[in-house]
């Protein structure tokens, strides 16, 4: 069934300062959080700590992140202000990384990391939010595909910046670094006019812009809309076996390589960052002439390909090669995910809400990922656990190649005065 779009073209009228503000937002945020990725573990192992607690407040602060996605849009879609959130959440990052560099104890860190995985539940939505509220549906995949080069350049950079400082100084330093990226960040937010961001428009409900709070959808409907969660269902199979393929990669590369594995690893985390960089534009654009469907199989496609060539080889530098479709399926689904969802809750004032359930149901799949693969690696060996994420990849192609219909609305054209 076709979607129609419900008319977003009122005040789409959003200042270069705006604009330029919202590409600050994701460089220095996508930055912040790159110190919160594998160098909390280094830092952590570091100060001897044994690898029962590391695991520990690491699972923690992915609990406390999944647990808020829910909460998290809901209150995107009450609030007015997205930009006080999104100043909130990086303030409190950077408090969290500020405790960790002082004090690296283990009450500290859980609580920490506790607080850092609770703004995961606005964070990243927020910034959709005010990208919608900014532009509107129509331009919104053009929008999300800058967002997406933008946020990868600043995880690329940062985390260049930050392995150099941990070499030459300390890995406490980094997160020194990572505290200090709020400055930037808040100037950043500060660019951002609030009147520029339609608070209907940011919420799903374009014709909506007074004082309070759009009329939104029941509660219940979301569940109901099949759509959204035949695509939820989708991300929910791609995290399950996307989020294991370079763990179990970089476990393999240990133990046949030794040390020599940390550069084939960094390689791996690094180039698949690049070519996100280069091709989310292109991503946004082709969404809007091509349509969402057929991007969204390339995505799910790339990494059965992925998977199923890992069975085959441990040779480095075909790893490396056969690990940069990771950067085709991040830039699809990068650019996809919010705005299919944009698409399936447009007139509802329920979007941040949609957001925060599938994202609930994608960290799910991501969170057991590891020990499930893990028990089908090592009992039957890479070859068979490679193959069983690539089958679990196959089943997400299949899901939205049978079920998942193109949600590219059909735009409604504004009535044009007639001549006399």
């Amino acid at each position: 069934m076709a979607i129609t779009a419900a008319s977003d073209t009122l005040d789409v009228s959003p200042s270069s300062a705006s604009l330029n503000g919202l590409d600050g937002i994701n460089f220095f945020l996508a930055g912040m959080q790159a110190g919160f990725g594998p160098f909390v573990a280094v830092l952590l192992a570091d100060e001897q700590w044994t690898q029962q607690d590391i695991g520990y407040v690491l699972s923690a602060g992915a609990v406390a992140g999944l647990l808020s996605q829910l909460p998290g849009g809901e209150l995107l879609d009450l609030t007015r202000s997205k930009r006080f959130l999104v100043a909130f959440g990086a303030i409190v990052v950077a408090v969290s990384a500020l405790v960790m560099a002082v004090r690296p104890t283990l009450p500290v860190v859980f609580v920490a990391l506790l607080l850092q995985g609770l703004t995961g539940g606005f964070l990243g939505p927020a910034v959709a939010a005010i990208s919608l509220g900014l532009v509107g549906h129509a331009a919104l995949a053009e929008r999300l595909g800058r967002n997406q080069r933008f946020a990868s350049a600043g995880a690329l950079t940062v985390t260049g910046l930050m392995g150099a400082i941990g070499y030459f100084f300390s890995y406490r330093a980094i997160f020194f670094v990572s505290a200090a990226l709020v400055l930037p960040l808040l100037v950043a937010i500060a660019r951002v006019r609030s009147a520029d961001i339609h608070f209907g428009r940011s919420c799903g409900q374009p014709d909506h812009h007074g004082p309070t709070a759009p009329p939104r959808a029941e509660r219940l409907s979301l569940p109901k809309n099949y759509n959204l969660l035949i695509f939820a269902g989708c991300l929910f199979l791609f995290q399950l076996a996307n989020a294991s393929v370079l763990p179990l990669a970089g476990e393999r590369l240990a133990y046949r390589s030794g040390t020599g594995a940390s550069f084939v690893i960094s390689a791996l985390i690094i180039l698949p960052q690049i070519v996100v960089a280069l091709s989310a534009p292109l991503v946004g654009q082709l969404a809007q002439s091509w349509g969402r469907r057929p991007l969204l199989l390339i995505g799910f496609g790339a990494l059965f390909v992925r998977a199923l060539l890992f069975a085959f080889t441990t040779s480095p530098p075909l790893l490396i090669s056969i690990q940069l479709l990771d950067g085709v399926s991040g830039s699809a689904l990068g650019v996809l995910t919010a705005l299919i969802i944009a698409d399936l809750t447009s007139g509802t004032g329920r979007f941040n809400l949609a957001q925060g359930f599938v994202g609930t149901l994608s960290g799910i799949g991501a969170s057991i990922s590891t020990t499930f693969f893990g028990l089908i690696f090592g009992d039957f060996g890479g070859r068979i656990g490679f193959l069983s994420i690539a089958g679990v990849a196959l089943a997400t192609v299949l899901l939205a190649w049978l079920a998942m219909p193109e949600t590219k609305p059909i735009a409604v054209k504004s009535e044009q005065p007639q001549p006399a």
